[in-house]
């Protein structure tokens, strides 16, 4: 349960991005802070982008391979490091057991003492990457170490905890009463974005592969290191891989010639729950001939409520 805190409360700091990464584009995030004291779930929009006690903001990067490249984890505001733990593996705990990290589920990570019983906590840091020790004194922007999927993850991506008197606090809706929904305020400074960054269910990869797409290769690779489809590909598809979508949500893909016509086309059935990742995609096997040259074109959208709240159109030149 989420402590009561009074809106004019303001000895906790503003918080700038802890993770460098472009939301909509490099990144995005996967689960808000559940507000909800009952087991039901909701977070600060009153969305349910989140899960039973969930006590953090998780910033997910597009892919393995992203995170094999580095991506840094930042500081959120300026402190001392009271704490770290480093030298667990990068694995999703969906193939090394939860029992492999039991009273470890942060995995490799930073706790920062902000002073006034104010901590932020960084959690599946990558092995070997964590640049700061405790005691040291660091700065807001600050670079701690780089993003894993070391701990309870299943994918790769940083968990990030604001903690006041030992107890998670929501940055998104800080001072709020427990399960109050659309109230407190931000602790996010105003030049992170971070604000007005609350997304309906988003598209995290989309783009174009020479075969049928699984959710494990979307994450492998993301949509920049598959093999780039030619004019000779024994087939052309267009896939989406889509994150926080809710029960009921409709989606559908389209894929288009360079003359327009229709080369395929999916519509699936009502989502039966809320889902936390979906994969979709759609295409069509090449004949004897090369695929003609020009621009095909791919539409993607989720209708919810007879709404469009997600479009996305996506194009590759061959």
């Amino acid at each position: 349960m989420l402590p009561l805190l009074l809106a004019a409360d303001r000895d906790i700091p503003e918080l700038a991005m802890p993770i460098a990464c472009k939301l909509g584009e490099s990144c995005a995030i996967q689960h808000y802070v559940d507000i909800d004291p009952t087991p039901g779930v909701r977070d600060y929009h009153c969305g349910g982008r989140t899960y039973d006690r969930h006590d953090g903001i998780d910033f997910r990067i597009r892919s393995i391979a992203q995170q094999r490249a580095g991506v840094k984890v930042l500081a959120a505001a300026d402190g001392t490091v009271l704490s770290l733990r480093d030298g667990m593996p990068d694995i999703s705990v969906a193939v090394a057991g939860k029992g492999s990290v039991a009273g470890r589920e942060c995995g490799n990570g930073v706790v920062i003492d902000h002073g006034g019983g104010v901590q932020t906590q960084y959690c599946h840091m990558a092995r070997g990457s964590i640049s700061v020790r405790a005691g040291n004194a660091v700065k807001a922007g600050e670079t701690l170490g780089l993003v894993g999927m070391s701990g309870n993850a299943e994918f790769p991506h940083l968990h990030f905890i604001v903690r006041r008197g030992g107890e998670a606090v929501d940055p998104f809706g800080y001072g709020a009463a427990p399960g109050q929904c659309g109230a407190g305020r931000s602790l996010w400074r105003a030049a992170s974005g971070l604000a007005a960054s609350y997304h309906a269910g988003e598209v995290l990869n989309a783009g174009f592969a020479t075969g049928p797409m699984t959710m494990e290769a979307a994450q492998e690779r993301g949509e920049d290191q598959l093999p780039r489809p030619t004019r000779e590909a024994p087939a052309l598809v267009a896939f989406v891989q889509a994150i926080g979508l809710e029960g009921g949500d409709i989606q559908q893909l389209r894929l288009s010639a360079p003359d327009g016509s229709l080369l395929a086309e999916s519509r699936m059935p009502p989502l039966d729950r809320n889902k936390a990742q979906t994969i979709m995609f759609v295409g069509k096997k090449r004949g004897a001939e090369p695929w003609p040259a020009g621009r095909y074109v791919a539409r993607y959208g989720v209708t919810r409520g007879g709404l469009m709240v997600i479009e996305r159109r996506f194009a590759i030149t061959l």
